[in-house]
């Protein structure tokens, strides 16, 4: 049975506290500075009122210091995060690379007590000089949800409304950099999503979880937001929120976002980033050719665009290498393919430029759509495929592309995931009732009018190859392309035996895509249920595992892993 809130105990020797008492139990006597950082989105007046109340009702003397009063003026603060040529694209900005210390105006140097403590908190206050450093953190999705409600606020920018734009380019970036570089000297971890009932998870213990973690297959926390063509397969067949408007795109491993949960239960779990797992320990997670290339980012992602009872996605494509590097700042770009989950001869997908596309004539079709509402036919320009269940799409940068409606697309593509330059979103308003974003000028900057016709069925419509065989199972690969650095192969069991595999160096992805489910047992003992449409990361350092069908098989697991670089 698939699994809303997968969980990890954590290493034994960890504390894990929760409620604003205990919490506050684990703070010094003092005298001593205590930093506690973390993102805008955390409750700050929460956390400050609770650690107030708590340390008085002890009779710990205590000043406090918010350091988001310190910020240099929000004009200077955007001024020194976006590059003029950024600064009127309404869409994208290149990704800061600041430090959380470009936020001040200056960085405040108090005194140290003399006794009791001194309480240094919001985002940034790592910079100071402190003798405890805290991380409150609640998980990217709380401050998308928020930003995108009106209520959440940007990085170094208190007092305003908080955007999108800005929070996905400037300040989870600044972020992500900030806290990973303070992970390996954190002494706790404040799970705050629920600011009236924080879990706390102290330092070497988190550590050592995560040390355990980077060495045995982990899951991380999956969700499902709604957009406008989303569908309801994820609602009706795997339990998510019913009361949401739909399940468009679900979070399954999207490595800056995604979280592992550690804990015993509901109400004494921490929420960790994925990504503490790729910082700490790299070699383990990744693999060393793979951490060669990529550093600590984690570049395979697995999602879901659940267009069941939806609409059919924006045609879109993302952007060229180059392009990516240059204008965006990510250095490699978003190649995808599409494995279709749920699908048939009745629905579609749109998958490269015909033969006969005219570049200028499709220009001015979008221009048209976008400037008066004229709809536009998408196929007179690009191709359309069968959405055939076990198909595999390859969709490299550049290449226009959209799932139609009455799919469920298992998405295995490349980290960066929020670069969609859509060309046509079939006039369809927003959740606000406002036109959709078209950043249609990037979308024909990037455009591949290389690849047409013939060439994209033959090179983007592969058709399986058997790799290996067993006995009771064989594995093939459904897609690997040269200009596309991640491969996915397809594990077929019958039932009657396990599935040999070795990750040969560098982390393998797996999900079910058909059966019930499979057991992944590790060389080193492990045994990790993978229930059909769960996904799985099994980390370099697992090296030889098994895949052993639920309930007698059959079985099919999709895997996805980093290609040789020497790979033709």
């Amino acid at each position: 049975m698939y699994r809303l809130d997968p969980r990890y105990a954590p290493a034994p020797q960890t504390r894990l506290v929760t409620g604003w008492q205990a919490v506050s139990a684990e703070l010094p006597p003092g005298p001593a500075v205590v930093a506690v950082d973390g993102p805008p989105a955390a409750d700050w007046e929460t956390v400050k009122n609770r650690l107030t109340e708590q340390l008085a009702a002890r009779g710990t003397a205590l000043r406090v210091l918010d350091v988001r009063g310190h910020y240099a003026a929000a004009e200077v603060v955007e001024e020194r995060t976006v590059r003029d040529v950024d600064a009127a694209d309404p869409y994208y900005c290149k990704l800061a690379e600041n430090p959380l210390r470009d936020l001040f105006a200056a960085v405040p140097d108090p005194a140290p007590p003399e006794q009791g403590v001194l309480l240094v908190c919001g985002p940034g206050a790592a910079v100071l000089a402190h003798d405890v450093l805290w991380y409150a953190d609640v998980p990217k999705r709380h401050a998308e949800a928020a930003v995108a409600a009106g209520t959440g606020r940007n990085l170094g920018l208190p007092d305003g409304p908080g955007e999108l734009r800005r929070l996905f380019y400037v300040d989870w970036p600044m972020l992500d950099r900030h806290r990973d570089a303070l992970a390996p000297r954190i002494d706790a971890w404040l799970d705050v999503q629920d600011p009236e009932l924080p879990v706390l998870l102290d330092g070497d213990g988190l550590r050592a979880t995560v040390a355990a973690l980077a060495r045995r297959p982990v899951r991380t926390r999956p969700y499902f937001n709604s957009t406008p063509w989303g569908g309801h397969w994820a609602q009706r067949t795997l339990g998510f929120d019913s009361g949401a408007p739909n399940t468009a795109l679900g979070y399954e491993l999207i490595a800056p976002e995604s979280g592992v949960l550690i804990g015993h239960g509901p109400r004494a779990q921490a929420e960790i980033p994925f990504q503490l797992l790729c910082v700490l320990h790299p070699l383990e997670m990744l693999g060393g050719d793979v951490h060669a290339r990529y550093g600590t980012s984690f570049p395979i992602r697995f999602d879901y665009l659940d267009t069941v009872g939806g609409g059919s996605l924006s045609l879109h494509c993302h952007p060229q290498e180059r392009y990516m590097r240059e204008h965006f700042g990510w250095h490699y770009t978003q190649h995808e393919t599409y494995y279709m989950t749920v699908g048939g001869p009745g629905t579609r997908v749109f998958l490269g430029l015909r033969q006969d596309a005219d570049v200028a004539l499709f220009r001015k079709q979008i221009e048209k759509a976008v400037s008066e509402g004229t709809p536009m036919r998408p196929e007179d320009h690009v191709l359309t495929f069968p959405a055939e269940q076990g198909r595999l799409f390859m969709i490299p940068a550049g290449t226009p592309h959209a799932s139609g409606a009455g799919n469920l697309v298992l998405e295995i593509s490349a980290t960066p995931y929020l670069y969609s330059l859509r060309f046509y979103d079939w006039l369809r308003p927003g959740s606000d009732g406002s036109p959709r974003p078209l950043p249609y000028e990037h979308g024909l900057a990037n455009l591949d009018t290389r690849r047409r016709g013939e060439d994209v069925a033959r090179d983007l419509v592969p058709r399986p190859r058997t790799l290996r065989t067993g006995d009771g199972w064989h594995e093939e690969l459904l897609g690997a392309l040269g200009e596309m650095f991640y491969e996915v192969r397809r594990v077929v069991l019958d039932g009657t035996a396990p599935a040999e595999d070795d990750t040969g160096g560098r982390f393998h992805v797996l999900n079910v895509v058909e059966g019930d489910g499979v057991t992944v047992e590790t060389a080193a003992g492990d045994r990790h249920p993978l229930a059909y449409a769960e996904t799985l990361t099994v980390p370099a350092a697992v090296g030889r595992y098994r895949l052993h069908p639920a309930q007698g098989g059959p079985a099919k697991v999709v895997k996805a892993l980093v290609r040789p670089q020497d790979a033709p």
